[in-house]
């Protein structure tokens, strides 16, 4: 063989050598700042996508494919976990999940004491009738059926949930104030064992509102027994957030050390001025429980202010029975006289959220059922109850009756030298505890928390970039591996070879939220590409209509493989 020809023969091996080298992915995302949510340092790289799958991470500069995406200045990350979310009702009127897509939240994990499931038929009944201004049927009875609903219906990310604890007492033991009997305790053992085998997350409480706050630590110990058979979690919205704080997390390290349990705070705070000295002992008992080898975590939203109802403003045995006992009590004179008694006298021996505000100016109504009080959202109970002529506390009771509801409030209780430091606990987490809303159709009928549309965004933005609080890689590592190695997740919350394809791109220098609680219904920026199981749900920050999001089942699912 002649050079001439020996040297075509060497060129066209090379050339066939490249080609077969070369690969096509279904989606290749090129030269981003990859943070893969180890904690680890980033580096430059790129992402090849097969079907709902991570093919390959690193240098693909010699691949193609079939749709790529140019994450030149961006931060390729996985997609976020959003630990408290309460988008049960908001995913079912609108699926796209606009405000924590926006925010590049793949997986939404609800059950904070209550669950869409396990349901019958006077639970049922009364959910129905309870609706506000999202309206919706109930077809199914399980958890397990109502997340599958969601997905057939069609969803833009991932869900997963615990089981209520509040759920499993009103399923069994109704309203009452009451422990369970033998029977009914063996009953809620039973629902928890469906529901870990249906696939949930754990056991889910909020200790503060009645019927839960009847609930008994033996009782809570009993069910997470049954979880803990199931690799589950416990995870609580502690029985005090203020004055008892130090002693409510003793009764959560005591149930995770006595039912062998991996266990969470949700949205850790210490509530009230007063209380805001207690951080540095709640960070000495985690730490403690978990060098005794449990494995304690927490979770928290980045505002100095909560949202939840006016129920939170009153002791627990008026609302006994549920919301109609509850409003036919604060009609009784002798009744509303006790609870006004006791709404102004501190205590511990229920958690007042009004009391831990420190002054009814501290108090925004933002959401309302009637509509002929929704002209009343924004203002401050103060002001509602000057408007009226009467104290705050009757204006509160007054407001309960009228509206059928609990009606949502916003209380500022927290301290902003706090939010800092939680943020830079080694085990902390973050979730909204908020719905996914849209700044359009029925979600403009009431006001919300702006961290329904800015609690990652804000993190990333103003914790992250501008103050420095902690690392960007840190922070990554906080929305992805660790919560999805505390919920036992499999296959999500890193990028790597193998793993699920949520993905989320952003610019870090931009990233920002914009909601403020005067107008909160403002979606964050900064977020350009979003993927869910492989699919783009988000492209040049605008919202593609695909809705690829799926279930993610927990640790004891028995019925297929995730």
């Amino acid at each position: 063989m002649n050079t001439l020809r020996l040297s075509t023969f060497v060129l066209f091996l090379m050339f066939l050598s490249a080609c077969q080298q070369q690969r096509t992915f279904d989606v290749l995302i090129k030269n981003g700042r990859i943070v893969d949510g180890s904690n680890g340092p980033s580096f430059t790289g790129d992402v090849g996508i097969n079907a709902d799958t991570i093919a390959a991470i690193g240098d693909l500069k010699n691949d193609k494919g079939r749709l790529e995406v140019d994450a030149s200045g961006l931060v390729v990350a996985p997609g976020f976990i959003n630990m408290l979310s309460w988008a049960v009702e908001s995913l079912i009127e609108d699926g796209r999940s606009m405000s924590d897509i926006k925010q590049g939240v793949t997986l939404e994990v609800f059950g904070e004491g209550w669950s869409m499931g396990p349901m019958n038929e006077k639970m049922r009944t009364a959910s129905l009738e309870d609706q506000g201004d999202i309206k919706y049927d109930i077809p199914w009875t399980t958890l397990r059926e109502y997340l599958e609903h969601l997905t057939e219906k069609g969803i833009s990310p991932n869900v997963a949930s615990f089981v209520g604890a509040t759920t499993l007492r009103i399923h069994t033991v109704g309203y009452e104030d009451r422990p369970p009997t033998p029977q009914e305790l063996d009953s809620m053992k039973l629902l928890v064992k469906q529901a870990m085998e249906d696939g949930a997350l754990g056991v889910g409480s909020s200790l503060i509102y009645a019927p839960a706050f009847y609930s008994s630590t033996e009782e809570l110990i009993a069910l997470c027994k049954v979880a803990s058979e199931y690799d589950g979690m416990y995870i609580s919205h502690m029985r005090s957030e203020g004055s008892k704080l130090l002693e409510s997390l003793d009764e959560l390290i005591e149930i995770a050390d006595k039912a062998d349990i991996r266990a969470e705070i949700y949205h850790l705070k210490q509530s009230g001025q007063e209380n805001w000295g207690k951080l540095d002992a709640v960070v000495a008992k985690v730490d403690s429980a978990r060098a005794a080898g449990l494995h304690i975590t927490a979770d928290m939203y980045t505002y100095v202010a909560g949202a939840t109802g006016l129920d939170a403003a009153m002791p627990p045995w008026v609302q006994e029975g549920g919301y109609d006992k509850w409003a036919e009590r604060l009609q009784d004179p002798q009744i509303r006289k006790q609870v006004l008694q006791e709404m102004t006298t501190p205590t511990d021996a229920w958690e007042s959220l009004m009391q831990a505000a420190g002054d009814p100016s501290k108090m925004l109504l933002v959401g309302f059922k009637n509509d002929s009080l929704k002209y009343l959202t924004g203002k401050t109970l103060k002001e509602v109850a000057e408007m009226r002529g009467i104290s705050p506390e009757e204006t509160a009771m007054d407001l309960v009756v009228q509206d059928g509801s609990r009606v949502g409030t916003i209380y500022f209780l927290m301290s902003e030298d706090n939010v800092k430091k939680q943020i830079a606990l080694p085990w902390m987490s973050f979730g909204s505890d908020a719905g996914s809303l849209a700044t359009e159709g029925v979600f403009l009928k009431s006001s919300t928390h702006p961290r329904a549309y800015g609690n990652v965004a804000r993190l990333l933005g103003k914790y992250v970039r501008d103050e420095q609080v902690i690392s960007l890689e840190e922070a990554i590592y906080k929305l992805t591996k660790l919560p999805a190695a505390n919920l036992k997740i499999k296959k999500r919350g890193e990028l790597t070879e193998g793993n699920y394809a949520d993905i989320t791109i952003f610019d870090p220098n931009t990233i920002q939220d914009h909601a403020t609680f005067e107008k909160p219904h403002q979606y964050a920026t900064g977020v350009q590409h979003v993927f869910v199981n492989g699919t783009q749900v988000l492209k040049d920050g605008e919202h593609t209509g695909a809705l690829p999001g799926q279930v993610v089942y927990g640790p004891g699912w028995k019925h297929g493989s995730e």
